[in-house]
């Protein structure tokens, strides 16, 4: 087990999950907002693709508009 953060909550997971398995066993639709690992944006295409590590802070943010 590894432990990672989602919105700043701890959660456990087991070693080498991807994002899009986190995310359907979590039960977490993101509808029109975006993820970011560590700070960094992640497409939708490569959830299937992308594995979570110990320790990644993972943020569901959502668009804002302003200048």
């Amino acid at each position: 087990m590894i432990k990672i953060y989602f919105n700043g909550n701890e959660h456990q997971i087991v070693a080498d999950m991807k994002v899009s398995t986190f995310l359907q066993e979590g039960n977490i639709h993101l509808g029109c907002a975006a993820l970011a690992i560590n700070r960094e944006f992640v497409s939708r295409s490569c959830y299937a693709e992308r594995t979570l590590q110990e320790g990644d802070r993972v943020e569901c943010v959502t668009p804002m508009q302003g200048g």
